[in-house]
């Protein structure tokens, strides 16, 4: 048994799907671009706060030699603040999938890590070995702390102006995409829902004008025929009779008309030009200057165009 093959986009329906998909589209575009943007604020906040703790780890690093050296210390904590201080390190730069850190792209940034690199490579190489603490010079790590904490300083604050810019690189989008939204729904009220709701109230006019002709025009004359249908059988003389025929041939013009102009009514607002007509026309004028669009057929009211074959 043949089956029949399934239409999805029906004729007359497609400026309904187009309006739907639109939005879909548009809410889809919305929410990720939104979505996009915090988790792009959030990367920037956990980068700026994690940049900070550096300076505090230098901070603990110090303090902690201190008290290695005049106190008594774990040395345990100080090997681990040092192993954070240069891992974080490398996770500013590199990224961290873990803690979802992109990599670092900007160059100047970058160069500002070089040159803190040799006084985090210093301290590393005198720290981690805990056998050398009596003979490292106090004076000496509290340098390479400082000018650390000095470079990382500059570090922070160019990491929060490269947010800042990021965020507001990010409102501008959201503020273009939904001057963007604004025009299509416009564009849509415009050309797709405006034309529906003149195509409703068309046809409730039209259905108004029919059912006032049927209710009045039409059924007066079948009530004349029907007593002219009465009079035609009681009536004996010819004469007479051809008279009735002719009132009755009369009444029946008279709903031939009735129904011209119900037909009328029907087709009155059908070749009416709609908004999305004109654009339609723009576009093929367009083409047609350039020589790139075919003969076409007029446009439907169902918003399409129909090619003719050359």
């Amino acid at each position: 048994m043949p089956f029949k093959k399934l239409k999805v986009f029906k004729k007359g329906f497609r400026a309904y799907y187009l309006l739907v998909v639109s939005i879909v589209l548009l809410t889809i575009t919305i929410q990720t671009i939104t979505q996009y943007s915090l988790n792009k604020q959030s990367s920037s906040a956990l980068v700026v706060n994690l940049a900070g703790r550096q300076r505090m780890l230098s901070q603990r690093l110090l303090n902690e030699l201190y008290s290695c050296r005049y106190h008594n210390c774990d040395y345990a904590d100080m090997k681990l603040t040092l192993t954070k201080l240069v891992q974080m390190n490398g996770f500013l730069q590199d990224g961290n999938a873990a803690l979802k850190i992109a990599p670092l792209d900007d160059e100047y940034i970058l160069s500002r890590f070089d040159k803190l690199e040799p006084h985090l490579n210093w301290l590393y190489a005198e720290l981690k070995d805990f056998n050398n603490f009596e003979s490292i010079s106090f004076n000496d790590v509290r340098f390479r702390v400082d000018r650390f904490l000095v470079i990382m300083d500059n570090i922070v604050t160019l990491l929060q102006r490269k947010s800042e810019k990021d965020i507001k690189a990010m409102m501008i989008i959201e503020l273009e995409l939904a001057i963007f939204s604004i025009f299509i729904i416009v564009f849509e009220l415009l050309f797709i829902v405006n034309p529906i709701i003149n195509r409703i109230v068309n046809q409730k006019k039209k259905l108004t004008e029919i059912a006032w002709h049927q209710s009045h025009v039409f059924n007066s004359h079948m009530k004349n025929i029907n007593d002219l249908q009465y009079v035609l059988k009681a009536e004996k003389n010819p004469e007479r009779q051809g008279e009735i025929f002719g009132f009755i041939t009369e009444e029946l013009d008279q709903l031939k008309t009735v129904s011209d102009n119900m037909v009328r009514s029907l087709e009155k607002t059908a070749n009416e030009e709609k908004p999305h007509h004109f654009v339609i026309k723009q576009v093929e004028n367009l083409l047609e200057r350039y020589q790139k669009n075919p003969k076409t057929k007029p446009v439907n009211d169902d918003g399409t165009v129909h090619s003719v074959e050359l």
